[in-house]
């Protein structure tokens, strides 16, 4: 759709890529949702894309309408960005960022997902770094956060390795239950210390255009 540039933006590391959601990626990684590929012990918080629904169809089309709104949403207080991961032309998940008062505080946090298929080969942690690349050398952001289960072991040590810093803990639910979360948080000198100079970001003006990031 080239009369929304939003739509170009794109992260590349030698290992994969973040390319915007559109409609034609989205329906290619319906597939995954359909077979129930992104499911993950432990399980995520509860979020209109967290994917409980059992019927296939029903569970392609309630994500797809979460994707929908979410696109739509592009305001001061809260704006957010999906892209579809891919490896080899493939699409294995989905990495979103998404700016909390960004023009106040600089801040972004980040949700992401890898189907069962890809998992264990460290695509989670280079498409987090990806993400934090585009965050941070693309939009100025001051920090990035982040949140687990704390019997999420996968995301908290990517967390950890990344070099975000324990930021406390808080409650979320999942299946409706109560659960404690890890909470961490990476500040932008952090960052610089281990920025890597081997991931590109392609028209990134397009942020600046069309996001409230100031």
């Amino acid at each position: 759709m080239d009369s929304y540039p939003l739509f170009k933006v794109r992260v590349s590391t030698p290992v994969l890529s973040l390319h915007a959601a559109t409609d034609e990626l989205l329906d290619r990684l319906s597939g995954v949702v359909r077979a129930g590929k992104m499911h993950a012990e432990p399980s995520p918080y509860d979020d209109p894309i967290s994917f409980y629904e059992p019927d296939p169809d029903l569970r392609v089309a309630k994500w797809l309408r979460s994707m929908w709104r979410g696109r739509g949403t592009v305001e001061a207080e809260k704006w957010r960005l999906y892209f579809v991961v891919m490896v080899d032309g493939e699409p294995i998940g989905m990495q979103d960022v998404w700016g909390v008062e960004f023009a106040t505080f600089g801040t972004v946090t980040s949700f992401s997902w890898l189907s069962s298929d890809h998992r264990g080969r460290g695509y989670g942690q280079e498409m987090r770094t990806a993400m934090l690349h585009l965050a941070f050398e693309g939009l100025g952001a001051k920090e990035a956060t982040s949140d687990a289960f704390v019997d999420n072991q996968g995301s908290n040590a990517i967390s950890r390795n990344l070099g975000y810093e324990p930021n406390g803990a808080d409650w979320a639910t999942r299946h409706g239950e109560p659960a404690l979360l890890n909470r961490w948080r990476l500040t932008r000198s952090t960052w610089e210390k281990h920025r890597r100079d081997d991931i590109q970001l392609h028209n990134i003006e397009a942020c600046h255009a069309f996001l409230p990031l100031i």
